[in-house]
């Protein structure tokens, strides 16, 4: 065995070392395993030696383990944060499903596969990687919040995007407060990729080692064929169990040398985790999977639509535009034309979402021209009436979308008026719940558009009352209640929205902002540092939270969360300006005077800059630059003469300045 580099082992408590990441480069093998194992066996530590690879244990490998290891534990010790994280788990642990309630449910959890008309959006898998870590920070802390945790996750390079996101989130977020040390073993030169995506603050060290080869002994063909159908047989018809296995079903089937198996395996996965919001690993299922149909199942066309179909929705989930537009013109539209009419209504309508609604800048007639063509294709499939109404109304929908766009905001209400009339007089009213509630919430967007903040909170109030438990809805409705200065039913609202989900940012930042306008700016303070503990790089909520740690005499607070938005968006003069002061309230005059400069830069016309610079500059005995600022701000200013206009207080000024008495 030979090693490039040797790091000694981090002790069992806590105080010497904080947190950090070894990117251990070696080949894989059972020595490798070994190795991890031996490295996290630390005296007083808790250990977790995980297998990180996708092809072997899905989206959320490692993390499943992990949370396996520990649930009985919190079982034992904090069964209340089960039931607050059920949602996380269940997504994570599917077997859970068998035993767990879920509670909060929305329609697009519950439609029926046929009446599934909103996919989730793609950063709710992201809310269920943070709940995760709620949870475990949450139990750690309160059991054993001065253990190491030694966290060694095996094959990181080949881990799901869940499964990486997951523990680089864990280590930025907790990775200090929680006392976490991790191991990660990838295959020889993956190390400094691998380095560089954990969170700069997070040291990180590249480890090589060279392990003697071992001969591993593969399952045979025959064997492999064997224990794969066992395992089908085992499974049975069981959802949550075939979920649970597909890569290990995958796997077997592949060792068979049964790849059309593989095929309708992987096919199942990809649509799976689509359905879960999991684009990238759908994508990653996905690929290569047009050119398996068409060696393995070549006579099988609608399959190879299918494959297409799902690879573009997987890349519309994740809003990659280019890739979208690449396989529509490439794969989806070549084939269009001579598809069956129902292949040709979901390929048409597919276009004219890629064009007329995430395209930048959107292609709106094209997009419309693409609905047009696929509503043509409805008319020929032979529906019955309630089928034919239902896939009418979801057109017409895009259409009234695009009238949106095109700020042809009458146009686009009386479209969802219309959809909501054929709806209720052609399908039954048990059916297609989830389709007619977001009918009403798209009116209340249109509304919302043109600024009708009234006719706005009406229709979100009955999109809530039609589907009570979808977060977003609430937090949507809390920022109309925000703008309407009702602020205490927007607090509620905002409430309600992390009540009723895993956590996302926006809320906690939106909630934040209600707090700062209340005056309330200890709570806008804590909401603001929750918003930024979940996505450090929002600047509205750095803002935010600097305005109110300066309102709250915060100086020093409010200095580093302006200088850190400034370090994102550098063009912000009012972030400048509010700096500025603070600095020239805390005595740093050279320091003000830069961030006037700038700020002044940025925005030449703005009167207060020049004022306050001019204040400044005579403060710094500079009193011919005091006055040209002064005559800059009344060259601006162009307000008639009258008591305290703002040409009358800069009069005032410049005779403070040339006498010497200008205030501090």
């Amino acid at each position: 065995m030979t090693t490039s580099k040797v790091t000694a082992s981090s002790p069992a408590r806590v105080g010497q070392h904080g947190p950090s990441v070894l990117v251990l480069e070696c080949t894989a093998c059972p020595g490798r395993r070994t190795w991890l194992e031996e490295r996290t066996r630390v005296p007083g530590a808790r250990s977790f030696v995980l297998a990180c690879d996708f092809d072997q244990e899905g989206p959320w490998d490692g993390v499943r383990d992990m949370l396996l290891a520990l649930l009985p534990d919190i079982q034992t010790q904090r069964p209340d944060l089960l039931e607050r994280h059920s949602v996380e788990l269940t997504a994570a642990v599917p077997r859970l499903r068998e035993s767990m309630a879920v509670p909060h449910r929305t329609l697009t959890d519950v439609a029926p596969e046929g009446e599934k008309v909103r996919g989730y959006p793609a950063d709710r898998a992201l809310r269920n990687v943070h709940g995760l870590i709620d949870l475990i920070d949450a139990w750690k802390r309160s059991t054993e919040p001065d253990t190491l945790w030694k966290i060694a996750c095996d094959g990181f390079d080949k881990a799901g995007s869940m499964s990486r996101h997951f523990f680089r989130e864990l280590m930025r977020r907790r990775g200090c407060a929680l006392h976490l040390e991790m191991i990660v073993a990838v295959d020889p030169a993956a190390g400094h990729d691998i380095c560089t995506s954990f969170d700069p603050s997070i040291p990180t060290e590249i480890f090589r080692l060279d392990l003697p080869r071992q001969a591993e002994t593969a399952q045979g063909r025959a064997e492999s064929l064997v224990a794969a159908v066992e395992l089908e047989h085992a499974i049975g018809d069981d959802p949550v169990e075939r979920e649970w296995n597909l890569h290990r079903l995958i796997q077997l089937w592949g060792a068979a040398d049964r790849q059309d198996k593989v095929l309708h395996l992987k096919r199942d996965a990809s649509w799976a985790y689509f359905h879960d919001g999991l684009y990238a690993d759908a994508l990653r299922c996905n690929e290569g999977l047009l050119e398996m149909a068409v060696q393995y199942a070549p006579g099988d066309e609608d399959l190879h639509r299918e494959i297409i179909i799902r690879r573009l929705n997987a890349l519309i989930g994740l809003q990659d535009v280019r890739s979208a537009v690449e396989v529509l013109e490439k794969q989806a539209l070549p084939i269009a034309d001579k598809a069956p009419f129902q292949w040709q209504a979901d390929l048409y309508y597919l276009a004219a979402m890629v064009y007329g609604r995430y395209s930048k800048p959107r292609q709106l007639e094209r997009g419309e021209a693409y609905l047009d063509r696929s509503l043509e294709a409805l008319k020929e499939i032979g529906l019955s009436e309630e089928k034919y109404y239902f896939q009418y109304v979801f057109n017409r929908n895009g259409v009234a979308m695009i009238r949106n766009f095109q700020h042809r905001a009458q146009d686009a209400l009386e479209l969802c008026r219309q959809n909501v009339e054929l709806l209720n007089e052609h399908v039954r009213a048990e059916k297609h719940k989830l389709h007619r509630s977001v009918l009403i919430y798209n009116t209340g967007q249109v509304y919302l558009a043109i600024g009708k903040l009234e006719d706005a909170l009406e229709y979100y109030s009955r999109a809530i009352a039609m589907d009570p438990n979808f977060s977003e809805y609430y937090n949507e409705r809390g920022s109309i209640l925000l703008k309407l200065d009702r602020l205490s039913e927007a607090e509620a609202d905002f409430r309600k929205a992390i009540d009723l989900s895993p956590p996302y940012y926006e809320v906690f930042t939106n909630l934040a902002q209600c707090y700062r306008k209340m005056g309330r700016y200890d709570a806008a303070i804590d909401s603001y540092s929750r918003a930024l503990d979940l996505e450090p790089k929002q600047v509205l909520a750095l803002v935010g939270r600097g305005q109110a740690q300066e309102l709250s005499g915060g100086r020093d607070g409010a200095i580093l969360d302006y200088t850190m938005a400034l370090s994102y968006e550098p063009e912000q003069w009012e972030v400048l300006a509010n700096r500025g002061v603070l600095h020239y309230e805390g005595g740093n005059s050279e320091a003000a005077l830069q961030d006037f400069n700038a700020a002044i830069r940025l925005a030449p016309n703005q009167v207060s800059l020049h004022q306050n610079r001019a204040l400044l500059l005579s403060e710094m005995g500079q009193t011919d630059a005091a006055l040209r600022d002064l005559a800059t701000a009344e060259t601006l200013c162009g307000c008639e003469p009258g008591p305290l206009s703002p040409r009358q207080q800069l009069d005032e000024l410049r005779r403070k300045i040339q006498a010497g008495t200008a205030p501090v």
